[in-house]
């Protein structure tokens, strides 16, 4: 499984005068392909970490260098103009073969269904960039200028200050991962949580020079107010669940117990029925007066692979993946969200999207690709076998489903309704999993510890506020 893996990832190159910039999202030419046949910034992380343990490190320099070459161009939507600092979604190769020539040709969002920029491209990128740096010992390629100035873009819409009195980023719904319409708009885990790691991964890519200095202060302050920020008020367990529940209204002042207004009959009933004895969960969203409960794995895994949550944090996690294993795992690692949107919710929340019926999709699917940030997330909390039970899962049956993208019902049982054959993150993420499994010191390519330097702060934060 593991050759017809590397066979499938290698036909799914994509060259740009005569050298490998990336992967196609899928090589299934059994459907209208879409946009299936670009190169995706996200879809490309697991691609490269690939690469990257098989010692072929040159696709992702020509990858990091061709997107950030891309981040530099115009980018306007109808006669609106985006920030200089946004990555593109996705870029295609133009072949002419009477020229000769080969062509560039980005999408930022304008071609998109729903025609929302991808916050989280810009946040792949820097991970992407110190994992190849990481991986290969070799630190010119970020100390180009170029590389600096591209993340110094990225940073500036970021980091500016505004009217938002919280230090999470405030997102539209589709800009990540999940994009569509799935009711994640305002602060969703997921961006948090790449935004975090991201951050991390700039102070340690930055030049201390004049211009990278000030970019490195502003980093230090972000990270000391995102981290005490998202490990108070996004992480729930029994005891939290229980104080929410008890929770009292229109309190007012810096001695307010619930900060955020959040009206204890919106807790849903299924909440309490999940919510193990032992476990806990960084949940999806917390707005004024609105917390989205949901879990979302991508957001968690990564919460743990940047520190973001806390040792103790990390290990409830994994507590909770194990007591919620049907939920959450079923036949085919790993479900996206949990629970998946409903009847007069689903209509309501997504706008009636054929796509997102229940268990499917974004709303409540399987996906395989998930299961690297799994398996990473595993080694670093010390719990390798649950990695391996998701390994043996996905042995079972992915190949012989032709690896899908996604799969429906509660437990993954069917290959999704609309699911494109041969996708490569399927098939990129099954291989680095396995190769991570096999190789645990592949983990600090991506793997952040936790920052001692903070500590003092935190605890000095968590004083001030009780």
């Amino acid at each position: 499984m593991t050759g017809e893996g590397w066979e499938a990832l290698r036909r799914s190159l994509v060259y740009y005068r005569g050298e490998p910039v990336g992967t196609i999202a899928a090589l299934d030419h059994s459907s209208e392909e879409l946009n299936y046949d670009q190169v995706f910034v996200r879809d490309f992380v697991p691609s490269a970490l690939a690469f990257l343990i098989n010692g072929e490190s040159e696709i992702v320099k020509n990858f990091l260098l061709k997107t950030l070459h891309l981040q530099s161009r115009e980018k306007k939507v109808d006669r609106f103009k985006l920030g200089e600092g946004v990555m593109p979604a996705s870029f295609k190769v133009l072949h002419d073969p009477v020229r000769k020539t080969d062509t560039l040709l980005a999408d930022y969002g304008e071609c998109a269904i729903g025609r929302v920029a991808p916050v989280d491209s810009g946040f792949w990128w820097i991970i992407l960039l110190r994992a190849y740096t990481k991986s290969t010992g070799d630190s010119t390629l970020a100390d180009l200028p170029e590389c600096q100035r591209g993340m110094r873009l990225i940073l500036s819409l970021c980091l500016s200050e505004g009217f938002d009195t919280f230090p999470t980023l405030l997102c539209a719904d589709g800009c990540s991962m999940i994009d569509r319409r799935m009711g994640v708009y305002g602060y969703p885990i997921e961006i948090q949580a790449l935004f975090f790691m991201a951050l991390r991964c700039a102070l340690t890519l930055l030049k201390q020079d004049n211009e990278g200095k000030e970019f490195v202060e502003l980093i230090v302050q972000r990270l000391h107010a995102l981290s005490y920020h998202m490990r108070s008020y996004f992480w729930l367990d029994l005891k939290q669940l229980n104080d929410i529940y008890r929770y009292k209204t229109e309190e007012y002042s810096h001695t307010a117990v619930n900060k955020f207004n959040v009206m204890p009959d919106s807790l849903p009933d299924w909440v309490f029925d999940f919510m193990p004895c032992r476990g806990g969960y960084f949940i999806g969203n917390v707005s004024p007066a609105r917390m989205d409960f949901r879990w979302f794995c991508l957001g968690n895994c990564v919460a743990i692979l940047s520190s973001l949550a806390t040792p103790e944090q990390a290990d409830a996690i994994m507590d909770l993946i194990d007591a919620r294993w049907d939920e959450l795992v079923g036949e085919m690692p790993m479900k996206i969200c949990y629970p998946a949107l409903e009847s007069h919710e689903w209509r309501i929340v997504t706008g009636c999207d054929p796509k997102n019926t229940r268990w499917s999709y974004h709303n409540g699917g399987s996906w395989p690709v998930l299961l690297w940030m799994l398996t990473a997330a595993c080694i670093k909390t010390g719990r390798p076998q649950i990695a391996r039970r998701c390994i043996e899962l996905v042995e079972r049956r992915m190949s012989k489903d032709q690896w899908p993208e996604y799969y429906d019902g509660k437990l993954g049982r069917y290959v999704g309704k609309q699911a494109r054959k041969y996708q490569t993150w399927s098939i990129a993420g099954y291989l680095v999993a396995k190769m991570m499994l096999d190789d645990p010191s592949q983990l600090g390519m991506i793997s952040l510890e936790e920052d001692k330097q903070m500590k003092p702060v935190m605890r000095r934060s968590a004083s001030w506020a009780c």
